[in-house]
């Protein structure tokens, strides 16, 4: 065991926490990232005995490099393409750049409404050498191992950050990025409002034309995996259900599971007050979700919809739109246009203006963005890796 003496713990605020806080500004999420251990709740105070680096330190999880920001899953060049984003520097301070060098980034893979993954991709990296960049790792596991954290799986490719690494059908890239994601805080705000309180979305005072991107000019660090239509489980017309996770080593020779991520905006929407990472969702597998929030999430939805008048039946429009979103999976057919917008939710590119679909189906009517994806459009390719490198 590495014993290390215990440092003055910080809250570490990253793109995600700022949202699930519901702030109308990034520099609004400073005040938070400036308290002293002594004025964290109990749960989340540093330890005085000395102790390890992992999991046995309250804070060890509460690190930029282990949260999810986005999840992407399209079409590319006779290929689909998976992405996840983590690690954004919204707040401006507390980030430590790159990816945790022990932790797992895992793609996990569902078929045909499986309450199961039988395909995961594994991504790993070392510590960065002198250069800054970090040697990487892609692993395939399949069948029953693709949800066990003992499993080792098959070693795919090999490379380092910044650059492109391909073998078998598959492609890598991984870095710091321009974050291409679009929303106004500011109309994030009001629906926390009414999904806390269970009233109708006021936007007498919210004027689109007047929206600013509250991420213009942020960065985020991202895992960039194309795998080839030839890969014999990802073919064209394969029905899937993608979500992604990460995981960091316990001293005890375990994994556990820090974040997850599935369709866009469900925890600025449902849990914005989890700024601590201590929600029970966090660590939970999608195929628990409706058992556990189902009908917590209908109810909430229910209440603002009744509120609003926006259906004449509250009740069964919850209860569609929780059955809608759990398993906490984003659907895809491989080999479609992807687009998550009104009409269906079929993968997710990083046009999409996923947070104007996700409060219009919390609310039952359209809440307009006022923000179009032109905003965010020098923030992303067609090539691959399809990002564009910070």
């Amino acid at each position: 065991m590495t014993i290390r003496r215990p440092e003055r713990a910080r809250l570490k605020m990253t793109r995600r926490a700022a949202i699930k806080a519901g702030l109308g500004t990034a520099l609004s999420a400073l005040s938070l990232s400036a308290l002293r251990a002594d004025e964290l709740p109990d749960h989340q105070k540093e330890w005085n005995p000395p102790m390890s680096h992992h999991l046995d330190t309250p804070l060890a999880a509460q690190n930029g490099q282990l949260y999810i920001d986005d999840l992407y899953v399209f079409s590319g060049d006779g290929s689909t393409v998976f992405i996840m984003d983590v690690n954004s520097n919204i707040t401006g301070v507390h980030v430590k750049l790159g990816f945790h060098h022990e932790a797992r980034y895992e793609f996990k893979v569902h078929f045909d409404g499986a309450d199961f993954e039988t395909l995961t991709y594994r991504v790993s990296f070392d510590e960065a050498g002198s250069d800054g960049r970090q040697a990487m790792k892609l692993h395939a596991l399949t069948g029953k191992e693709a949800r066990e954290d003992s499993a080792v799986g098959e070693l795919v490719l090999e490379g380092k950050t910044g650059e492109s690494a391909s073998a078998d059908g598959a492609r890598l890239w991984a870095g710091r990025i321009a974050d291409s994601f679009y929303i106004d805080l500011s109309l994030l705000a009001k629906v926390n409002g009414a999904v806390r309180d269970g009233t109708a979305v006021d936007l007498s005072a919210w004027r689109p034309e007047n929206a600013k991107n509250s991420f213009a000019g942020t960065t985020v660090e991202s895992i960039v995996l194309e795998v080839s239509h030839q890969h014999p489980q990802l073919k064209p017309g394969a029905r899937i259900g993608v979500w992604c996770a990460t995981k960091l080593a316990t001293d005890a020779g375990g994994w556990r599971q820090i974040n997850r991520g599935g369709h866009p905006m469900m925890w600025p929407i449902f849990w914005p007050d989890d700024t601590h990472f201590t929600n029970p969702a966090d660590t939970r597998h999608p195929s628990e979700d409706f058992d556990a929030e189902g009908k917590h999430i209908a109810e909430h939805i229910a209440a603002i919809v009744a509120a609003s008048g926006a259906s004449a039946d509250p009740k069964g429009y919850g209860q569609t739109v929780a059955r809608e979103l759990f398993p906490d999976v984003l659907p895809y057919v491989v080999g479609t246009s992807a687009t998550y917008g009104f009409a269906t939710r079929n993968g997710r590119t990083l046009a999409d203006n996923a947070p104007e679909v996700m409060l219009s189906l919390v609310a039952g009517a359209a809440v307009p963005s006022g923000l179009k994806p032109s905003v965010a459009k020098n923030q992303r390719d067609d090539k691959f890796p399809y990002v564009v490198p910070a």
